[in-house]
């Protein structure tokens, strides 16, 4: 009996995804998934205002894009944040996609994408050669830092709650971890 193997997502699989969900083919499947929620957003909101603020509207040597659709090899990626240097990406481009592996992506996990984020994609940004690579989590408020080396993940900081740290690639600022977490809500006073 011959087994029936489904073939691989293609881009035209993708665009037929509805625009309210972030879609991506990630080792030949197609993932759909919602956008992120409130403290998702939150926290990759306030991560991209501080490190553009650093480092791209002033011209230290970075761009940063929120959600960019990253063609890699045969995958299709969304991070919710990547950074590329100016000395490899020219000015951005007006394009719907790119191309060109960012240095630094960032993910914020939810529990819809946290699998796929951490074991899916994490490989692929290794194999296209991302250089830095940080996952945040707003409900455990942490932040886990992954540099490249030789083709491997290396964990190089893990902080959490309202921690000041200074974390590659961008260890020139200070960032106030809390600034990137909703208030925790508070009990109502007797």
């Amino acid at each position: 009996m011959q087994k029936h193997v489904p073939k691989p997502a293609t881009y035209d699989d993708l665009l037929r995804v509805p625009d309210h969900l972030v879609a991506e083919i990630v080792d030949g499947e197609l993932y759909a998934n919602p956008r992120p929620a409130g403290p998702h957003a939150r926290a990759t909101t306030a991560l991209g205002i501080i490190l553009g603020a650093a480092f791209d509207l002033n011209d230290r040597g970075w761009w940063f894009i929120d959600e960019p659709e990253l063609h890699l090899a045969e995958e299709v990626v969304v991070p919710d944040i990547a950074g590329w240097r100016r000395v490899r990406m020219p000015p951005v481009l007006d394009a719907p996609w790119y191309d060109l592996a960012p240095a630094w992506v960032c993910e914020a996990l939810s529990p819809g994408t946290a699998r796929l984020d951490r074991f899916k994609k994490m490989p692929t940004y290794a194999r296209e050669a991302v250089e830095f690579a940080w996952i945040i989590d707003a409900t455990m408020r942490s932040l886990e830092a992954f540099r490249l080396e030789r083709g491997q993940w290396v964990v190089i900081a893990q902080h959490t709650d309202d921690a000041i740290v200074r974390v590659e690639p961008f260890e020139e600022i200070e960032i106030n971890l809390g600034k990137l977490w909703l208030p925790t809500p508070q009990p109502p006073r007797s």
